[in-house]
């Protein structure tokens, strides 16, 4: 596959609890450079981050993050000031207790009330795969296509496992065809990449496959 083809549908990821300014202007610079589909950072460089590449990039940060237990109401807000300091787009976690007592309804007004909050901005719903049963799996993919949200993403990459080729065929097969999905968490080669996009992914969180592009780009490949 393209290499170019690979790169575009990569959000350029940088969620480090440990990550600075200097980190964040640099993969944004990366991600303009080689044509990324967005860089996802933490939310308190989103304003700094969006008045720095402007309309040359996407900028992308996470709600809930990493554990999704926050209240609706506060991440409504995290959306909505987000969106206020020039977020393009929105990865937020669900609550994995809603789903392990069945409260599915409360799942899908929560993410009713936070793509809302999104306007017209693009809205990923992270279910953290790693968590779940393959039943609790094919009910979210349920909710998400309901929802209206754009993607359902597999992983948050913080919690014990990443992306699988077998989570992104069944959401595949299970979301709604208006749903796309982003694969996050463990994308450490080209070939893995290039996997997700074949078995239906169309995002790709990852900071490595910039990094791999680059280390080619060194050995004159």
């Amino acid at each position: 596959m393209d290499r170019q083809k690979i790169l575009s549908m990569v959000d350029h990821t940088l969620l480090t609890q440990t990550a600075t300014w200097k980190e964040i202007r640099r993969i944004c610079d990366e991600a303009i450079r080689y044509g990324t589909a967005s860089v996802c950072i933490p939310a308190s460089y989103v304003k700094r981050a969006k008045e720095y590449v402007g309309d040359r990039m996407a900028v992308c940060t996470v709600i809930g993050f990493p554990n999704g237990y926050s209240t609706t109401a506060s991440k409504v807000f995290e959306t909505q000031d987000a969106i206020a300091n020039g977020a393009d787009e929105i990865d937020m976690v669900v609550n994995i207790g809603y789903i392990k007592d069945g409260l599915y309804d409360l799942q899908l007004d929560e993410i009713r009330q936070i793509k809302q909050a999104c306007g017209g901005h693009i809205l990923k719903v992270i279910v953290e795969t790693c968590l779940l049963t393959e039943e609790e799996k094919i009910r979210m993919c349920q909710v998400v296509t309901e929802s209206g949200a754009a993607f359902i993403k597999t992983s948050t990459g913080f919690s014990t496992g990443g992306a699988t080729f077998d989570d992104v065929a069944l959401f595949r097969k299970y979301v709604g065809p208006q749903v796309r999905i982003k694969a996050a968490g463990g994308i450490s080669s080209l070939e893995d990449a290039e996997r997700f996009i074949e078995l239906g992914a169309s995002r790709l969180g990852t900071s490595r496959i910039v990094k791999l592009i680059q280390q080619e780009e060194a050995h004159g490949d």
